[in-house]
């Protein structure tokens, strides 16, 4: 991904908020084979600060993506949309497009069984706690033979990033009145190529621009 300065994003904080907001990743790989990308649920290791990361693939997919021998780059797609360039005034445009990404690259480290069940534990709790009857991993009908036969078909692994290129392009080279209308039309609809929740991430990207320069 190719790096801008004035959308580079560094705070860890706010890193560690789009990778958890954003569970869904693509993992690629270079392999003797060429390219391979695969797609996962992956959270933030809960027993670090940092941008660890922790998730599971099955098998045979460790040895297609080669798990724990290459490099592994996990994409995060945060909110993103197309933005018109009718929205920029009546001057000459061209359109773009708006998107939060973190690339986290490093060679992941295999987790052992019981790791594993904790990490897939925490998948499931993560997703079914939203809903109003929540089916965790090891209530009934699974018993214990059963959510370790699911282990056995899966593999889990931690990555510690050795690299992290991450880009919030939110329209932030805009003068303030144009990202306003930006944010509005992207309220109504934005022509329907839009995450829903990218309004809201352009507003906090600018308070907090606005903040430090000392504007509203």
């Amino acid at each position: 991904m190719r790096q801008n300065p004035s959308f580079a994003m560094t705070d860890v904080t706010e890193l560690r908020r789009v990778i958890d907001q954003n569970p869904w990743m693509t993992l690629v790989a270079k392999t003797d084979a060429g390219l391979v990308a695969s797609h996962y649920a992956v959270l933030l290791d809960e027993d670090r600060e940092d941008l660890t990361i922790v998730g599971h693939v099955g098998r045979p997919d460790d040895t297609i993506l080669e798990l724990g021998e290459s490099e592994l780059l996990v994409i995060v797609q945060g909110p993103h949309g197309y933005i018109s360039p009718a929205w920029y005034g009546d001057g000459p445009n061209v359109p773009t497009w708006n998107f939060v990404s973190v690339h986290l690259s490093g060679v992941p480290e295999i987790l052992s069984p019981e790791e594993n069940l904790v990490v897939l534990d925490r998948l499931v709790r993560r997703f079914e706690s939203a809903r109003a009857d929540p089916r965790y991993l090891w209530e009934l009908p699974n018993d214990a033979h059963f959510v370790r036969g699911l282990e056995r078909g899966t593999v889990g692994f931690r990555l510690a990033p050795t690299k992290v290129v991450a880009k919030r392009k939110l329209s932030q080279n805009r003068p303030d009145d144009v990202v306003d209308e930006i944010i509005l039309q992207l309220e109504r609809g934005g022509g329907g190529y839009g995450d829903p929740r990218l309004p809201a991430e352009m507003r906090r990207a600018h308070e907090t621009l606005r903040a430090a320069r000392g504007t509203r």
